[in-house]
């Protein structure tokens, strides 16, 4: 059954394959993004595009005005960096602004809500691959702000009746990441080989992370808007890839040596992350299919066609 659906952050890198993926299924996407780091190129056609700010008056009244029956929710201040460096900033965007565009949703009669939150929820575990219920002690402003939203979206689902699916994302990656701001490392590396530029290694690069491809991610989101799905999942791969062997793998498909330069280790930096699928899997019948070998490829090649890559 198609459906109007209101995607924040939807001209953003996981935003825009999230609305593609909406959009191939039939349903009504509008999308809201102030194109602080989304484009509107990466917009299909079919997309209609608000620019506001996910804090303004202008966006609640919209949602107003469109009575969606799904809100999907990603746009947020992503940049762990930032966080700590302005963690105002960072509540200000992720939980203010989160709130405004949730409460216009819930006044406006919507059924579900679809939320980006994070891996960041857990911290530091000690259980690999991580499963929901470890989450608790995040260890940055950005964090915080994630599993503070989950809480408020659950006391709404109990509040107002709602639905409420909490996508907790592993490391994604895939076209169209940016590589402004607090890009991620695959899209970094990417530039710096394209470039003939040596990637740098912190620490010795032995520290793992569970990379997602976007579009699976993308598929995870549809699946848990068509299915009014309600509850808490890690959208993930449940196997660790470490940085060394991203390296590697980029090296051999850009068909060059990568040169790594190693730097120092980042203060506090997890030695490993890796989250639990098995919900997902049981649930929503979803899982990653996109081998990571198979994912830097494409992305590889994407950014060949990209202009803030070459």
């Amino acid at each position: 059954m198609s459906k109007t659906i209101i995607v924040t952050g939807g001209a953003g890198f996981i935003g825009s394959h999230v609305t593609d993926r909406l959009l191939s299924a039939g349903h009504a996407v509008h999308v809201i993004d102030d194109l602080s780091t989304g484009r509107e190129s990466n917009l299909s056609d079919g997309a209609v595009l608000h620019r506001l700010d996910i804090r303004s008056g202008e966006a609640a009244g919209l949602i107003g005005e469109i009575r969606p029956d799904c809100l999907v929710h990603l746009a947020a201040q992503i940049d762990v960096r930032r966080s700590l460096r302005e963690p105002g900033h960072d509540a200000s965007v992720n939980t203010i602004g989160g709130l405004n565009v949730v409460e216009a949703a819930v006044r406006s009669g919507v059924r579900q809500v679809v939320f980006a939150s994070s891996a960041a929820t857990y911290g530091s575990p000690t259980v690999f691959p991580t499963p929901e219920e470890f989450a608790g002690r995040p260890v940055s402003p950005y964090g915080i702000s994630k599993l503070s939203f989950e809480h408020y979206l659950n006391l709404f689902r109990e509040l107002h009746g709602i639905r409420v699916a909490i996508l907790r994302f592993a490391n994604v990656y895939g076209p169209r990441q940016t590589v402004r701001g607090e890009a991620g490392v695959v899209a970094n590396f990417i530039r710096k080989m394209m470039r003939g530029e040596s990637p740098t290694v912190n620490g010795d690069g032995g520290q793992t992370r569970d990379y997602v491809f976007v579009t699976d991610v993308a598929e995870m989101v549809g699946r848990a808007v068509e299915r009014e799905l309600d509850g808490t999942f890690n959208v993930s791969t449940g196997r660790e890839t470490s940085v060394n062997d991203l390296v590697e793998s980029l090296a051999e498909i850009n068909g060059r040596e990568a040169g790594v330069v190693h730097g120092p280790e980042v203060a506090k930096e997890d030695r490993r992350s890796c989250l639990d699928p098995a919900r997902a899997r049981e649930v929503a019948g979803w899982e990653a299919v996109v081998p990571v070998g198979e994912g830097l490829r494409l992305t590889f090649e994407a950014a060949k066609d990209d202009p803030d890559f070459v």
